[in-house]
């Protein structure tokens, strides 16, 4: 058997697993890790930034890892916080690009907004979104059964930043 690498998501802790075969033309190489959150289960939201940054670390960027962080943190804490249900999220790194998918149930399509002064701290998530990927968008599931939000990040894999003797 091959080396474990990379972590896929269940419920309680995360277990090694294989690394993934290639799909819809991805790269062999390409890692993935997935989650299903219980509704309005937030304390789920620091286990997934955790999860994401163990997938990059070593793989990415540190300032990358930082934007990966904040922006599934975003998604994952509205879909908790918006709906009435649960959400599924998943993360796929190749060599060139990071994907975050969170699948919820809701139909209602989230919007991005500027929040005034009097919204608190709320309200911003989907502007950092759209302000720091280089892609992002919603996706209506069949029949009704909710959206995917997503995000990406490109050229996350690039070697990591390691000063050279003086």
């Amino acid at each position: 058997m091959g080396a474990k690498t990379g972590k896929l998501w269940r419920r309680g802790a995360p277990v090694p697993r294989e690394p993934s075969t290639a799909e819809d033309g991805e790269a062999a190489d390409t890692l993935r890790i997935s989650r299903s959150l219980r509704r309005a289960d937030l304390r789920a939201v620091s286990d997934v930034r955790r999860d994401l940054r163990e997938l990059m670390r070593h793989r990415c960027r540190t300032d990358a890892t930082d934007v990966a962080e904040l922006l599934i943190t975003e998604l994952v804490t509205n879909a908790l916080v918006h709906t009435d249900r649960g959400a599924e999220v998943s993360a796929s790194l190749t060599a060139t690009r990071l994907r975050v998918e969170v699948r919820d149930r809701a139909a209602r399509r989230p919007r991005p907004y500027v929040p005034t002064a009097d919204d608190g701290t709320h309200g911003r998530g989907l502007v950092l979104v759209e302000a720091l990927a280089d892609a992002w968008g919603v996706d209506a599931l069949t029949l009704g059964a909710g959206k995917v939000v997503w995000f990406e990040l490109e050229g996350c894999r690039e070697a990591p930043y390691a000063p050279g003797p003086a």
